[in-house]
């Protein structure tokens, strides 16, 4: 036969190797984290296991791809529109900045859209460094009014309802419900963070824990720590993507189905 080709991927930090034939047919792929070759056509184990010979980095096993899951066929049932899980951090900002940039009276001073998308990002991207292993991220979700949850982070440690807050070069000043970034006139944010992971909870049927992430903040100071809120630098946001120890993994991959549904937060 054709000799196979042998084509490298890479998805959510997870290296996936497929096999195909020389039309371009996929016959097979390699999942080296999980150490097994898929076959999607028995008759050509032989000839997949000799082209993936290179590759292969140890034991492995070798079948057919397992069959999905309930949450893996309702994703691949989503009408693309309705899929959030493509946002980009700060998608709504930079859908906002696109249709509508900073009018002519405004061009000598900053956009202040421009400082929330940085903070949005910066967040944005530590959480996608950290997905792979059953963690999710999803950015923007949008919510009933035009309001957006910034990141809503799914994995085994649980659910997080991140607010990222630009706060380059200067002090934060926490006193429950409100905030005070440098110079800037004191807000009562954290009323808005709660409602934020509140109503995730309510859509979601679980609970989400409400996260105020402070980008480049030189120093925060908080007389008592905020009911219920987790305070943390955008440099620490990684150790909180990587905590375990409370969902399992079916349970992660339902709510990420059904989370990153638009219309499961239509219905708030």
């Amino acid at each position: 036969m054709d000799r196979l080709r042998v084509i490298p991927t890479w998805r959510h930090g997870r290296e996936r190797i497929h096999v195909c034939l020389p039309d371009g047919r996929n016959v097979a792929w390699y999942d080296r984290g999980a150490a097994r070759v898929h076959l999607l056509a028995a008759d050509y184990e032989e000839d997949v296991l000799t082209a993936l010979r290179p590759f292969l980095t140890g034991p492995v096993s070798v079948g057919p791809p397992p069959v999905p899951t309930p949450a893996e066929l309702a994703r691949l049932c989503l009408h693309p529109d309705d899929d959030l899980a493509p946002n980009r951090p700060g998608e709504a900002l930079l859908i906002a900045l696109d249709r509508d940039p900073a009018p002519v009276r405004r061009l000598r001073r900053p956009d202040p859209r421009r400082r929330e998308l940085a903070a949005q990002q910066a967040v944005g991207e530590a959480l996608d460094r950290a997905e792979g292993s059953g963690r999710y991220t999803l950015h923007s979700v949008p919510l009933p009014g035009g309001d957006q949850i910034h990141h809503l982070l799914i994995g085994p440690g649980g659910l997080y309802a991140l607010h990222a807050l630009h706060a380059r070069r200067q002090r934060v000043a926490v006193a429950d419900p409100v905030v005070a970034v440098g110079r800037h006139r004191p807000r009562p944010l954290l009323h808005r963070v709660r409602s934020d992971a509140d109503r995730a909870s309510h859509a979601l049927t679980a609970q989400v824990r409400p996260v105020l992430a402070l980008v480049g903040a030189t120093d925060v100071t908080a007389p008592a720590p905020p009911r219920g809120v987790l305070l943390l630098t955008d440099a620490d946001v990684p150790s909180l993507a990587l905590a375990g120890g409370v969902l399992k993994p079916a349970d992660v991959e339902a709510l990420h189905a059904m989370a990153r549904d638009r219309n499961t937060w239509a219905r708030l």
